[in-house]
């Protein structure tokens, strides 16, 4: 990379786009296509199953769903391996535009200043999403995965996302503090300490489970979008939404070139842009203000010690303050 290109790395401002995946990127929960069917199930024989277990035995929904994965791999002897999932993950489908939506959105916000990295936060397989087409293009994938033996045989939950703990990612992602484990989440940090600022975070995602991510984006001054199956066209919930006050935009899950969801991510990038360039212009503005603000008070413990100090000492203060004076553009008396 030459010089001119670090520069320009350098001079670009991040933004963070977090997306769910099921119904979001993709038409259905990525387990329907291929897992579910592999037991000889339908998927509402499975999730009726898997919430009547979480029902009974007050259990978090996440985890039931990968125990009974579990326990109709052991019942079939289907152990169920990391590689599996893999493969399964190459077959699920994506939405309209999906797969070349990340390259359009990044060059046009890299004309505009931005650079963009893509994060998935859901409550799906970590393990499916990572190998699916569009893995690749994700920074980091924030997803409920298994612990595996040394063969790569799932064998117990080791993250299991629901709609409450997805939160925290943002936290994470706007910190810089991208491992699950990183305690440092819940360090304060101010604004200018910031990996990505929160409101150059945008949020996309398409049902209730999204809501805590939604509104904790959107009050943050980022930008939270719901979208719908272009197909079903059912609104209702991004029309709950976005009348609550969850979301700034709701569109079709279509992510092609010209779609309602590709303009309303080229307004945000604008919106962004011009962000940065009043920030840009406001550090300019703020190395003066702060240069007086500390020659002031300078002055007022000057004046106010003057008449205890030796003749020569004044001499070199006052010195010390004309050239600290001298160094604020304008005139300030």
């Amino acid at each position: 990379m030459d010089a001119a290109n670090v520069t320009e790395e350098k001079r670009l401002a991040r933004m963070a786009i977090c997306y769910d995946f099921d119904k979001t990127l993709s038409p259905d929960d990525m387990q329907t296509f291929t897992l579910i069917p592999s037991f000889g199930m339908k998927k509402e024989e499975f999730w009726e199953e898997s919430n009547k277990l979480a029902k009974d035995n007050l259990m978090d929904n996440n985890l039931a769903w990968m125990f009974q994965l579990l326990q109709y791999s052991r019942a079939k002897r289907l152990p169920i391996r990391k590689s599996y999932f893999h493969d399964i993950g190459a077959e699920v489908p994506l939405y309209k535009g999906v797969e070349k939506w990340f390259g359009r959105i990044n060059e046009y916000a890299r004309k505009r200043g931005i650079e963009v990295e893509h994060y998935i936060i859901s409550s799906g397989l970590k393990e499916i999403i990572e190998g699916s087409k569009i893995a690749p293009e994700f920074k980091r994938v924030y997803a409920s995965s298994y612990l595996y033996s040394p063969d790569g045989v799932a064998e117990w939950p080791a993250q299991a996302i629901n709609y409450t703990n997805k939160t925290q990612y943002i936290f994470r992602i706007a910190k810089g503090c991208f491992e699950e484990y990183d305690e440092r989440v819940n360090d304060s940090m101010s604004a200018d300490q910031l990996y990505i600022p929160y409101e150059n975070i945008v949020y996309i995602g398409d049902s209730a489970t999204d809501i805590p991510c939604m509104r904790l984006v959107k009050s943050k001054g980022g930008f939270s979008i719901g979208v719908f199956d272009p197909e079903k066209n059912a609104r209702k919930k991004v029309y709950q939404l976005y009348s609550d006050g969850r979301i700034d935009f709701y569109a079709p899950a279509d992510y092609s070139p010209k779609s309602d969801i590709s303009r309303y991510m080229r307004q945000i990038i604008d919106t962004i842009a011009a962000r940065e360039t009043i920030k840009t212009e406001q550090r300019g503005l703020r190395v003066n203000a702060e240069a007086y603000r500390v020659y002031t008070q300078t002055t007022q413990l000057f004046e106010m010690i003057e008449p205890s100090i030796q003749p020569k000492e004044v001499k070199k203060l006052r010195s010390s303050l004309d050239e600290m004076k001298n160094h604020i553009e304008g005139n300030i008396d």
